[in-house]
């Protein structure tokens, strides 16, 4: 039964200050007009952009850029992270950035933020949602802030001021906090009374990006969708006909790691307001999903009777409550697949993966919605979402791509309800009914293992009349959560490293500019030049600007301490692009004898951070000069062209729509992920073709400096989801960028934007082999590659193993065995080859081949060994059978090395003689162990074969286990003759039979 169920210009407030504009007053108790989303979203968006001088920028995907804190983006400010912590690069457009809006995608459904179990049960969650916000960055302040505000709602959208409530920080005097009475007066000055003018602490109005950094006092507008009334104690109190609308964040503290506040050396604005909810108060709507947001989606959903807005008992049978969480959940989905999220076992990709299940789950259970109901929606989402997600909508690939994905792990949770059902069923049977207590470590295993949501688990025992144990299964949630969190932490310091001692915060990089020290000159990285075939680095001498302990900016350090050195050149490259840094030393000048080991080399708002142990002292002033690890530099050049070519081949094989989804380069490998389900053999075969046609063709390898926007009209350009400095470096293989800027050129080639160093040809890499794919999740597959020397011997090792592989069929597939002994040895050796073939670095199209052949020829001398010891077996038990003839108590020794020939003719005894108690004990020749195999009559409950053999076994100096009927074990003798008899040791179990 359950499987059905499943199945600074501004334009004033018109008026003296305390007057309402006359565009407000129209209707002080009506509501405003009915605007649709788009128009919602325009408004505001132009209102910013053309009456304040707002720079439109477009919303980030809901993937971080390069911030391993968030799953998903969460807030309309994940973006702008570094500016507000003063680490852009200060030749990224973002550098320039003062006043800005923008409409962000955002996913609130793992980590801090988490909504996902509330959707649904209320009209208001969501899991994705946009939010609106205006920025100001050094710019403008409180005063423009609020006045903007006031003037787009009240004049612009037509919001009746006597529906809207203000609030204010009220300070805190733990934290030495005072009232922020400017935002206060500013208020009062545009006309919001007294009464409707509310002070709340730090809960409420007081924001912080974190445990540290950019924070500061908010102030907050709230609506009231009744009106008419004062509804001052609704504000803040989780009242749903009180709600907050928008929130504006003064940035002007920093939050150090001590927990004091220090001022920012730069004030700014962060704004931010909900679409969904604004569109509501706009179109008079007390439910989200009563706007034209959502009203679409359900009716594309629109399976068991009209949708009524229901909630709690109301909703009989949770179907409303299941319309919105598809409705909800498609949106999520269709948004973070098309921004290359997938459903999958960790982090971001599970909370997507638990998304997709809780909204298959009511499709199948509630709305009893045809499989594919779900992935059916995804053209409604692109839809009404086109100008969120433009791509998908334009892009037919990306959306059929999106659905291809949804009805995939779709098939595979209701395959996992039908294995679920199976656990539950088989749990049940065997539970004592007295308590009726389901046990939390199987809901867990179905939560964890085949993606149950919990609340399914607990609909399928309810059915049952049965419960989970849910202090222990709370018991276990909690355990998970630690761990995961643990996990996130080991993750965040395996990402930086050591790093945070020598990381540049907001302050320290305002210190550095109000210093006047410069930003490091580091163009030395990419100025070295082939002389005949051998690659020239430059010579760099520099002089110290800057030295760090931890953040703390010092004129000196002593020997031992480990410092962040700052000079005013360098020629080592910051990790960047996915290229490691580089390795190295400094020697002083005066001093050239001691090595000072460059340990990390960070970059952080246009400073370059060497990361060094000082082996002697070390100060501002001194003079240094820079050696450069020349081979690892190399080896990463290699490594990353050779990425840049791999990616082209990709494209070349298996099509365009092969998107890039994170890349690695390190002096020893190279890592690739990409959109694809798999590769085949053959296309393995086929990419490793043409990067080596390009590799042994030496192109040249171009490199230019263009504008962004000119570097953007390149047919073919790869580009990956980050904010790109301006100019940008165009790396084209073969064809010169100049050619490419041509729009007449139909030439096809490696061309991409990169801040790496590359080679200068190709032939450098000499050999590229992939030596491993594997699918990370659905739709996501990860390369690793070597090049050069070790792409040499992984050939080497394949054609080793491949002719061990053919050696090995051609003595299998010959003359068959003749003994158990060499067919033994024959499977042994196919299993010994399997792990070879596994484990050693090998061309991966090859390791498949041989992968494929293995498991044939394990089977082929897995069966021949069965048969020969089934063969030996029967001698051996019809010659006992002649020596003892059938005894009730048959105990001997027999000749063999194998324990599965023991209980083979155990067996065989036991089926010629089924009232006898068979036990035989077998000498293994070479490793002196005693192997031990019983079988008792099914009608003998005095005497468990596990015991028997339990008790023979222990009296060897070993152990045993089995069933009752059957069982085996393991001892210790140098001759088994001079042990007590085991039918003495059992004498006294043998006559309690009798």
């Amino acid at each position: 039964m359950w499987f059905r169920l499943l199945l600074r210009r501004l334009r004033p407030v018109s008026g003296p200050p305390g007057l309402l504009s006359a565009r407000s007053a129209r209707s002080l108790s009506g509501c405003p007009p009915e605007l649709s989303a788009a128009r919602v979203r325009s408004t505001f968006l132009d209102f910013f952009r053309q009456k304040h001088g707002h720079l439109l920028v477009p919303s980030s995907p809901v993937r971080p850029r390069g911030d391993p804190s968030l799953l998903f983006v969460n807030a309309g400010m994940n973006q702008f992270k570094p500016i507000l912590l003063g680490t852009v690069d200060p030749r990224s457009p973002m550098a320039s950035y003062r006043r800005v809006v923008n409409s962000q995608k955002c996913v609130r459904a793992g980590g801090k933020h988490n909504d996902l179990e509330d959707v649904g049960r209320d009209e208001t969650h969501h899991t994705f949602f946009e939010m609106l916000g205006n920025w100001s960055f050094g710019d403008y302040f409180k005063e423009e802030a609020c006045r903007m505000a006031w003037s787009l709602l009240t004049e612009h959208y037509g919001i009746p001021a006597d529906r809207l409530y203000v609030s204010f920080f009220s300070g805190d005097a733990d934290s030495r906090l005072p009232p922020d009475d400017e935002t206060r007066r500013i208020w009062s000055e545009i006309g919001v009374p007294p009464g409707r003018l509310l002070p709340f602490g730090l809960k409420e109005n007081f924001w912080e990006m974190g445990d540290s950094g950019p924070c500061g006092p908010c102030t907050e507008i709230h609506y009231d969708h009744v009106g008419g009334r004062d509804a001052a104690r609704f504000v803040n109190a989780d009242s749903p006909d009180v709600v907050e609308i928008w929130n504006l964040v003064f940035m002007q503290y920093n939050r150090e790691v001590d927990q004091t506040l220090r001022l920012l050396p730069q004030l700014s604005v962060d704004t931010g307001m909900g679409l969904e909810r604004l569109v509501s108060v706009l179109q008079g709507k007390r439910s989200n999903y009563d706007t034209d947001l959502f009203t679409p989606l359900i009716h594309e959903i629109h399976q068991v009777g009209p949708y009524g807005g229901r909630t709690g008992a109301a909703d009989q049978g949770r179907v409303d409550m299941a319309y919105r969480v598809v409705a909800d959940h498609i949106r999520t989905l269709s948004v973070c697949i098309a921004d290359g999220v997938h459903p999958g076992m960790s982090g971001a990709e599970l909370v997507l993966r638990r998304i997709l299940r809780r909204a298959v789950r009511f499709c199948v259970e509630v709305l009893q919605a045809p499989q594919g109901t779900l992935a059916s929606l995804v053209p409604a989402v692109a839809h009404s979402l086109v100008n969120t997600t433009p791509t998908m909508h334009q892009d037919s690939v990306c959306e059929q791509s999106v659905m291809d994905v949804i009805n995939e792990n779709e098939v595979q949770f209701l395959s996992s309800l039908e294995q679920g059902g199976r656990l539950i069923h088989r749990t049940l049977s065997r539970m004592d009914y007295k308590h009726a207590v389901f046990p939390a470590s199987v809901a867990w295993s179905l939560h964890r293992d085949l993606g149950f949501p919990l609340d399914l688990v607990d609909l399928m025992l309810e059915e049952r009349g049965v419960q989970v144990d849910r202090q222990e299964l709370d018991r276990l949630i909690q355990n998970d959560k630690v761990k995961h969190l643990s996990v996130c932490q080991v993750v965040l310091e395996l990402q930086s490293g050591d790093r945070c001692q020598v990381m540049l915060d907001v302050l320290s990089l305002a210190e550095l500019q109000r210093l006047q020290v410069p930003h490091t000159d580091d163009s030395l990285k990419y100025q070295y030049r082939l002389d005949q075939d051998r690659y020239v680095f430059p010579a760099c001498r520099a002089t110290v600007l800057a030295l760090y302990e931890g953040q703390t900016l010092v004129s000196e350090v002593s020997e031992g301490q480990r410092c962040g050195v700052i000079l005013d050149r360098t020629c080592f490259y910051s990790e960047q692009g996915g290229q490691s840094h580089d390795q190295g030393y400094f020697t002083r000048d005066g001093l050239q004898d001691v090595l000072y080991p460059v340990e990390d080399v960070v970059l952080a708002g246009g400073y370059v951070v060497h990361q060094v142990t000082a082996a002697d002292s070390l100060k501002t002033g001194d003079q240094v000069q820079l050696h450069l690890d020349q081979v690892h530099r190399l080896s990463c050049m290699v490594k990353h062209t050779a990425t840049h070519i791999l990616n082209f081949a990709l494209r070349s094989v298996l099509g365009p729509s092969v998107r890039q989804r994170g890349s690695h380069v390190s002096a020893d490998r190279l890592r690739f992920d990409f959109t694809v389900k798999s590769l085949s053999v053959s296309q393995l075969q086929q990419v490793e073709r043409c990067v080596n046609d390009v590799v042994s063709a030496n192109q040249v390898v171009h490199v230019q400096e263009l504008p962004l926007h000119r570097a953007r009209t390149i047919r073919g350009l790869r580009m990956v989801d980050e904010v790109y400095p301006d100019p940008v470096r165009v790396v084209s293989v073969e064809v010169p960028v100049s050619e490419l800027l041509d729009q007449n050129t139909d030439r096809q080639t490696s061309v991409e934007l990169c801040c790496g160093t590359h080679l200068l040809q190709t032939g450098a890499i000499e050999d590229l082999v992939i030596v491993s794919e594997r699918q990370l999740m659905k739709g996501i597959s990860r390369i690793v590659a070597v090049t050069g020397r070790d792409a040499a011997q992984a050939r080497e090792a394949g054609q080793v193993l491949s002719q061990d592989v053919d050696s090995l069929a051609a003595r299998l597939t010959g003359s068959a065995p003749s003994s158990l002994e060499s067919a033994q040895r024959l499977a042994k050796e196919a299993g010994v080859l399997s792990d070879a073939v596994d484990n050693t670095p090998l061309p991966q199209w090859q390791r498949r081949e041989l992968q494929a052949r293995l498991r044939a020829l394990q089977r082929s001398s897995n069966t021949a060994v069965r048969k020969l010891e089934t063969r030996e077996a029967a001698g051996k038990a019809q010659a006992l059978l002649e020596k003892n003839g059938r005894k009730q108590l048959l105990v001997d020794a027999v000749e063999t090395d194998s324990l599965s020939v023991v209980m083979k003719t155990v067996n065989q005894l036991s089926s010629s003689s089924p009232l006898s108690h068979v036990m035989l004990l077998a000498h293994q020749r070479y490793s002196g162990k005693v192997l031990c195999a019983c079988q008792v009559p099914k009608d003998s409950p005095s005497l468990p074969a596990s015991d028997w053999a339990v008790a023979v076994c222990r009296h060897l100096g070993g152990t045993a286990g089995g069933s009752a009927l059957v069982a085996k074990g393991t001892g210790h003798s140098s001759d088994i003759t001079e042990e007590p008899k085991p039918d003495q040791t059992l004498r006294s179990s043998s006559r309690g039979q009798r």
